[in-house]
C-alpha cells in the first residue's frame, strides 16, 4: 500500500532503527517510544488489523510471538518482564492501519492498561 508508513519502513523509504528482519517480518524501534524498550514488529505482507489475516496464515502470528520473545532477551528485559501489545481497531487505540506488535519493557507496567 503507497500510503501506508509502515510498508514504507519495510520498503526502506523510511529509515528506522532495524532490530531484526526476515523474509516475513520487521522488527524496529518505536519513534515515539511509551516505554524505555518498545519495539514494533509488523508482517511484511500488509494487513490492516488481525481480523484481516486469513487462518491459514496463523503460523505468521506464533512467528511473530516467538520473535517478540527473542527481541526482548536481545534488549535485556525478558529477565524483569515486559508487554505485548496488539491493538485492533479504531476503538482499541489502533493507529496505522497495518497489523504490528508492541513489545514493552524496561519499567513496571501498570494494569489496567489504558
Amino acid at each position: 500500500m503507497d500510503d501506508c508508513i509502515f510498508c514504507k519502513i519495510i520498503k526502506k523509504d523510511i529509515p528506522s532503527a532495524i532490530v531484526y528482519e526476515d523474509e516475513r517480518i520487521i522488527a524496529f524501534d518505536d519513534i515515539n517510544p511509551q516505554a524505555p524498550v518498545h519495539t514494533l514488529i509488523i508482517p511484511k505482507e500488509h494487513y490492516n488489523s488481525l481480523k484481516d489475516i486469513p487462518k491459514e496464515h496463523s503460523d505468521l502470528l506464533g512467528h511473530i510471538l516467538i520473535v517478540a520473545r527473542d527481541i526482548a532477551e536481545k534488549k535485556q528485559i525478558a529477565g524483569t518482564g515486559y508487554r505485548i501489545v496488539l491493538n485492533t481497531g479504531e476503538n482499541s487505540g489502533q493507529e496505522v492501519l497495518h497489523i504490528h506488535f508492541h513489545v514493552l519493557g524496561g519499567r513496571r507496567m501498570t494494569w489496567p492498561p489504558g
